[in-house]
């Protein structure tokens, strides 16, 4: 294994899930690829050399269930040339058992019923049926869930009826963070449910963006006669996180204690200074900075905000606030 003491480039944000879907198809190319050099590899990822070999870093921990030396990936990469072993098993396609299939059956439908407009859940699930009938005989069929559908939400029936016939909407918008209702004119993209929280994502004419609604807080929605095609450059975000970023976003940089350094690792940001002790400063993309407030405020002393100056002043007032309650009961 390589171990280089290095500082990392400034790379676009990632999220975790974009890695591992990464790092699942590097496995079997570089079985197949054996000898590849790492900047071979860099192109075929599409990633930078200094990303390939943090990847083979992770890999070179990654292994099959008992996690014995024996059970781990070999990696080596020291001559510049990437060769992997005691990877088949991972690379293998899986045979799904029929009690894993009926998990992805539940899983799938449950998918199905919280994204508006798409069928990529039902196809899957026609695929696994086939694989599951030929597999054990007989096939995987419908499962019974009592899901929410979203119907229980006044504006669903509007959303939707707009959504299906391409149509701009008229959104009065409260926002909580600011305790005020905004009026919003929005081309929807999609309707989902997200971490049990039905949303509606389209390009915002009033913040030149994509933005994420909740629906609770729609207080009143209309049908504009006009076409709700997004502009061509819109694209959905990566809902993984409330903290991927948008183009638009604040930029925020938070200093933290090694006992917080994991926020550079659980948050997509912009780039990372560490420090001898495992202290770090990490540059964030923030689309709403009560995010940050909260963030900051829940990890105590262990970390702070250094810029912008004004949600420096802001996490401080909403502390010394904090604070002066305790105060009072006493």
């Amino acid at each position: 294994m390589s171990g280089t003491g290095r500082t990392a480039a400034r790379r676009a944000p990632e999220t975790a899930t974009q890695r591992l879907g990464r790092l699942l198809d590097m496995v079997p190319w570089l079985l197949q690829h054996r000898g590849v050099t790492i900047s071979e590899a860099a192109r075929e990822f599409g990633v930078d050399e200094a990303q390939v070999v943090e990847d083979l870093e992770l890999l070179f921990v990654c292994g099959t269930p008992g996690y014995g030396h024996a059970e781990l990936i070999d990696a080596q990469w020291d001559s510049g040339y990437i060769y992997l072993d005691n990877a088949d098993d991972i690379a293998a396609p899986m045979r799904l058992t029929r009690d894993e299939a009926v998990t992805l059956t539940a899983g799938l439908q449950a998918l199905g019923s919280t994204l508006v407009g798409s069928d990529v859940a039902e196809r899957t699930l026609e695929k696994i049926r086939v694989a599951a009938a030929a597999g054990a005989g007989e096939p995987t069929g419908r499962i019974d869930l009592d899901l929410d559908d979203g119907s229980q939400h006044p504006a669903m029936a509007t959303l939707k009826d707009a959504f299906a016939r391409g149509r701009r909407v008229h959104l009065r918008y409260y926002v909580a963070t600011r305790d005020e209702s905004t009026e919003r004119d929005v081309d929807i993209m999609r309707i989902l449910n997200l971490d049990a929280q039905w949303y509606v994502e389209g390009y915002c004419h009033r913040a030149q963006d994509v933005r994420l609604f909740r629906l609770d807080r729609i207080e009143d929605v209309s049908v504009l006669d006009a076409d709700g095609t997004p502009p061509a450059d819109a694209r959905p975000r990566d809902l993984d996180d409330v903290f991927v970023p948008g183009e638009n976003d604040l930029t925020v940089v938070i200093e933290a204690t090694r006992w917080a350094a994991w926020i550079a690792d659980y948050y997509p940001n912009e780039g990372v200074e560490r420090g001898p002790d495992g202290s770090l400063r990490v540059t964030l993309k923030v689309a709403d900075p009560a995010l940050v407030r909260r963030l900051v405020l829940r990890l105590g002393g262990e970390a702070r905000v250094v810029e912008p100056p004004e949600l420096v002043e802001a996490v401080a007032d909403e502390a010394r606030s904090a604070l002066a309650a305790y105060d009072d009961l006493t």
